[in-house]
């Protein structure tokens, strides 16, 4: 399966780049910085996944080496868990709602409960909670629900974990949870996510020619 994953996709990106890849291609990553090897240990399984099962499908693959990677803010440490409305988060905030409504992009995928957070408050849907909200159960739901709202007229905001652990365990930060076996994990939310891209291939520009 991993013969099917990313042309010149490399998942050790240099944790010092705020952003890697093409602002205008459909696919975005956002991260926390202070978790880089996130797109190893999480996004590249859930992409041989979602990349085998478009083949299977579609006899092609997604041309990922423009997916555009970007760290949510350019220091995690101006953001708390309870993420404050200093004016340098706030000033964050709007950078990133100004490259999303520039950009349009169909898919933003986001990782933890930060990112995630703020991601919710680009698109002015603010928990009062803040990411603290967002345990396991919650970010799970979450996912379920942006899977089944999915449409392709607008920006589809896709939260995943930070990390999945081998032993079936993974931790959002400082929540910890049991919740699939990590190898379950990866099949289950690459063929969801790969489902929904399949079912959109004429509206995405994002195959390899």
């Amino acid at each position: 399966m991993s013969s099917l994953v990313l042309n010149k996709y490399s998942p050790l990106v240099d944790r010092r780049k705020q952003e890697s890849g093409d602002r205008s291609y459909p696919i975005w990553l956002l991260v926390n910085p202070n978790y880089p090897a996130v797109r190893h240990n999480v996004w590249t399984p859930i992409l041989e996944e979602i990349q085998d099962k478009v083949y299977r499908k579609l006899h092609t693959r997604i041309d990922t080496s423009n997916i555009f990677i970007k760290n949510a803010v350019s220091d995690i440490g101006i953001v708390s868990n309870t993420i404050n409305s200093g004016i340098e988060v706030a000033k964050q905030i709007v950078m990133l709602k100004e490259s999303v409504l520039q950009q349009q992009p169909k898919i933003i995928i986001t990782f933890g409960t930060i990112t995630y957070e703020l991601v919710r408050r680009v698109f002015e849907k603010r928990h009062e909670k803040g990411p603290k909200y967002w345990s396991t159960t919650n970010l799970s739901d979450e996912f379920e629900r942006s899977i089944a709202n999915f449409d392709i007229n607008q920006t589809n905001r896709i939260p995943l974990p930070s990390r999945v652990m081998n032993s079936g365990k993974f931790f959002e930060e400082n929540n910890y949870a049991n919740w699939k076996d990590s190898g379950n994990y990866f099949r289950d939310v690459g063929t969801k996510i790969a489902d929904r891209i399949i079912e959109n291939k004429d509206n995405l520009k994002i195959w390899i020619e």
